[in-house]
């Protein structure tokens, strides 16, 4: 990252700030489950303050699609905000996202002074493919402030107005936090220090298809666990009862784990499964082999030995990152997998190894299972987000910011 992408060669003093940040935070009945991500925003929200700036934040909540949905709004956020700033957020729930007195008020904003956009996403315009109408409404942003600064890495993958369009109509910066994602993110792609471990979970094959295909080539082993797990086994020919399954990817499948066989990737797969007869937190757990699955259970945690076993490779590894829980964390019969995988990441951390949390759930499940952000090498804030750029995409939000 060169340091004319640092938000510290900005002049902000006096000056309006454009900062699009990712707020997309968990919600249960209005309330805040999870505020990791607007914790992890405060650094560039201080830095722009402590250098004289007036703050327009843009950020979104969900997928609304165009429209004004009042469980989507940003007023929780808004106020978990102002706690933990100490300081007043201006905010005003309109489903218009910008007019002419929201332009007002951002116009009037004195230095030290945040005003909080409501859900960028209630504007269709943010998400258009039609690039004429992102664009116009672009310029509609770029009329609240004078400076931009882009810091929601959990966007950069889109190709949204706040995030692509915008940051080309002013100056324009990479927020401490992105510049922080981008940097770890480099460390896991560009000569990583070997061993090198990806652990990957989630529910879906498809989800983490091209991230897989691309790391076959550049790690030494790869774990996986989850409800994906269960497409690998049956592409082994084993019995997966009522497990999670995507049958149009084993063929795809079992072409990956023939792909790692050839390039000598260590590709480990569990030997031992959690299933219960349904999917409910009080369902009674049975372990079972991986090879006897009974046809009336479903799988919903890797075993103690296939926990031990992933543990012990991560372990041995001085650069892993981890995308995706291993079985349903929520549920404390099934939590057990996660909990072994990220204590093995935090020992990974005490060896002087690289530790990375890639975002989204398995973040959430951390933080669930009583662990803190400082315990891991790098919780990043984007699941999505990291998975495309280890996948070798170019990223739109980070090209805007010419990273």
């Amino acid at each position: 990252m060169t340091s004319a992408n640092r938000i510290s060669n900005l002049q902000v003093s006096g000056k309006r700030v454009f900062l699009r940040c990712d707020l997309n935070v968990p919600l249960k009945d209005g309330v805040i489950t999870d505020d990791g991500r607007i914790r992890a925003s405060l650094p560039t929200i201080k830095t722009l303050l402590d250098g004289g700036a007036a703050i327009v934040i843009a950020a979104h909540l969900g997928r609304p699609k165009g429209e004004a949905k009042p469980e989507l709004s940003l007023a929780p956020v808004a106020k978990r905000l102002g706690e933990l700033l100490g300081r007043e957020i201006k905010f005003e729930s309109v489903a218009t996202v910008v007019n002419a007195d929201i332009q007002a008020k951002a116009s009037a904003l004195q230095s030290g002074e945040i005003l909080l956009l409501e859900n960028i996403r209630y504007a269709a315009a943010e998400t258009s493919k039609d690039e004429v109408e992102r664009a116009e409404f672009a310029k509609q942003l770029a009329a609240l402030a004078e400076v931009y600064v882009g810091d929601g890495f959990g966007a950069v993958h889109r190709k949204h107005a706040s995030v692509f369009d915008l940051p080309k109509l002013l100056p324009n910066a990479a927020g401490v936090l992105v510049a922080a994602e981008v940097e770890v993110l480099k460390k896991l792609t560009i000569d990583p220090v070997r061993p090198y471990g990806v652990v990957l979970g989630g529910a879906k094959v498809s989800d983490k298809l091209a991230v897989i295909e691309n790391l076959l080539g550049k790690v030494d082993v790869i774990a996986i666990g989850g409800g994906m797990l269960f497409t690998f086994l049956k592409a082994q020919g084993k019995e997966i009862g009522k497990s999670l399954c995507e049958d149009e990817m084993l063929d795809t499948v079992k072409g990956l784990l023939a792909t790692a066989e050839k390039k000598g990737v260590k590709l480990l797969l569990p030997t031992d499964i959690v299933v219960a007869p349904e999917f409910s937190a009080d369902a009674k757990p049975t372990l079972v082999s991986a090879d006897a699955i009974p046809a009336d259970q479903l799988g919903l945690d890797i075993g103690p030995e296939s926990a031990k076993a992933f543990s012990n490779a991560i372990i041995g590894c001085k650069t892993v990152f981890w995308n995706g829980p291993m079985g349903v964390f929520e549920f404390a019969n099934f939590a057990n997998g996660t909990k072994v995988v990220a204590e093995a990441l935090i020992e990974v951390c005490q060896k002087g190894g690289i530790s990375v949390v890639g975002g989204g759930d398995s973040a959430a499940a951390v933080r669930k299972l009583g662990f803190a952000d400082d315990q891991f090498g790098y919780i990043s804030t984007g699941g999505g987000a990291s998975l495309e750029y280890l996948e070798g995409k170019e990223l739109p939000g980070l090209k805007a910011l010419g990273l």
